[in-house]
């Protein structure tokens, strides 16, 4: 499910800093987009915190949250169980086919094939996490 949270930029030295008055956290980008992503990054992983804690995640307000004058507010979408999927590390076993040849083949260069695997995966869906 989807949730809506209001945030506040503050402009500073170098970007934003961003603050999520529902959830009592900051973070800061070195734009608005990247404030606004960061924002959203830092809400989801304090929301699967939460979860992870059995805590109940407060519902956003529905109105704007007070600010100074020159402070930007917007809102920001999160959806906790989407940000959990795309964050898991955790390994998972996938049993894959290759005729002998190359098995063998690989195994004789000393090429790690699952790392080959995720590595080939990465780059084909245009990935950069570790």
């Amino acid at each position: 499910m989807i949730i809506v949270y209001p945030i506040i930029l503050t402009p500073a030295k170098c970007g934003y800093v961003v603050s999520v008055p529902d959830l009592d956290i900051n973070t800061q980008g070195s734009d608005i987009a990247d404030a606004i992503f960061m924002a959203r990054d830092a809400i989801g992983l304090w929301g699967i915190c939460e979860q992870d804690e059995n805590r109940t995640i407060p519902k956003p307000s529905v109105i704007e949250p007070q600010h100074k004058p020159g402070e930007l507010i917007s809102w920001v979408d999160v959806d906790f169980e989407e940000y959990r999927r795309k964050n898991d590390n955790r390994t998972v076993r996938r049993n894959i086919t290759l005729p002998a040849w190359l098995d063998y083949a690989a195994n004789k260069a000393n090429i790690n094939v699952s790392g080959f695997i995720q590595t080939a995966l990465k780059e084909h869906l245009q990935v950069n996490k570790s």
